[in-house]
């Protein structure tokens, strides 16, 4: 399986907690676009040995896109690269974009997964974030998406100042209400730079509170898990056949190729990212040169992020794939890493898989940085 992102860095306002790479400024769309189709063909020989199963819009807000635009860009990529016949193409996309028209449209095209960022379903939480929609379009984007796509993942936030278990799991209850399939749910993290950041820093906004964000986070997996849902990923809930194709490649550490300013590129050996620029980065493939940067990965790099991805993950770390890939040295300094979680109930370790267990999933990237071979 080999994948494809695209990196649309354009959003209507500034989310208070996001540190993604973004303009609220459209001025540059039309020669992005141009780029962005030039980064597509420029770099089609990277992956010409791979065939691509998932094709992820994501950003910003690829919404903001008209869908003559995405259908521009799907064209460009079935034209260079050897794309399966029925890939998974998702699209990342805000409730106040999703209008009973826009969504009819996209269902006439290849797009065949929405990822809806809801976050919430209370007015009071969204205006706390800054988000461009309401509750009111939550719902009616909801309502009219699911009579036109079967696979929708939503998001919602948890960990919230001032948002009560009672709350939270009527969040969870709407979400359920309108049937998806996919349900990512992240906490609330302060990120440095952002707004967030600076009004809590000035006392405008109460400290996010770990504790609250632990009890939210055990609510959600109750509350999913009793719906059918599998926790196949800390932040992510599938039903069987939901799960998302796309973000499991980047867990399983398959190839991805990222387009557009900030993505980044991952071939098991090397990693590269784009200058997170948008001038400079159409500039730059103006020009017909790549505005990448490329290290190469040692094996310290690839053995931390196999820990990293996989004690997130239901598929956990393969002690047989450590010894095979890393060495028996490795090997044997993760068995004794991994004593004391053992101990203590964070980690089970049978048949060779090591994974997190209940009493340890919220805790998986604090155990995996303890694990981590420096």
């Amino acid at each position: 399986m080999a994948g494809i992102y695209l990196h649309i860095p354009f959003c209507k306002k500034a989310c208070h907690y996001c540190d993604f790479h973004f303009s609220t400024s459209l001025k540059y769309k039309k020669d992005f676009l141009g780029a962005l189709e030039k980064e597509l063909i420029l770099r089609a020989g990277e992956f010409k040995n791979e065939t691509v199963e998932t094709i992820y819009f994501g950003g910003g807000t690829p919404s903001i896109l008209e869908v003559d635009e995405i259908t521009a860009i799907l064209k460009t990529i079935e034209k260079e690269y050897n794309v399966i016949e029925f890939p998974e193409i998702t699209l990342e996309a805000n409730p106040d974009d999703l209008s009973d028209k826009k969504i009819r449209e996209l269902a006439k095209t290849d797009i065949n997964r929405l990822s809806i960022g809801v976050q919430s379903f209370g007015d009071k939480e969204l205006q706390m974030m800054n988000r461009a929609h309401n509750a009111t379009e939550v719902k009616q984007c909801l309502e009219t998406a699911t009579l036109y796509f079967n696979n929708i993942t939503i998001d919602l936030m948890y960990g919230i100042p001032g948002l009560s278990n009672a709350e939270w799991k009527k969040n969870i209850e709407q979400a359920l209400f309108y049937g998806v399939n996919h349900i990512s749910s992240y906490a609330l993290t302060v990120e440095e730079g952002t707004a967030l950041h600076h009004f809590i820093k000035n006392k405008k906004y109460p400290e996010v509170d770990e504790n609250v964000a632990a009890a939210h986070f055990h609510i959600l997996v109750s509350e999913l898990t009793q719906a059918g849902f599998d926790h196949y990923e800390i932040s992510n809930f599938g039903k069987p056949n939901f799960y998302s194709k796309h973000n499991t490649s980047y867990w399983l550490a398959t190839s991805y190729l990222g387009f557009g300013p900030s993505a980044h590129s991952y071939n098991q050996n090397t990693r590269s990212w784009n200058i997170a620029n948008n001038a400079k980065y159409i500039k730059s493939l103006q020009n017909d040169e790549l505005p990448l940067t490329q290290e190469t990965l040692t094996v310290k790099d690839r053995f931390n992020e196999y820990i990293m991805t996989g004690l997130r993950t239901i598929w956990g770390v393969s002690l047989h794939k450590i010894e095979t890939d890393f060495g028996v040295e490795i090997k044997e300094f993760l068995e004794k890493q991994i004593e004391p979680f053992i101990e203590n109930g964070t980690l089970e370790l049978k048949q060779n898989q090591l994974k997190t267990t209940h009493k340890g999933k919220f805790l998986a990237d604090g155990i995996a940085s303890d694990l981590f071979w420096i």
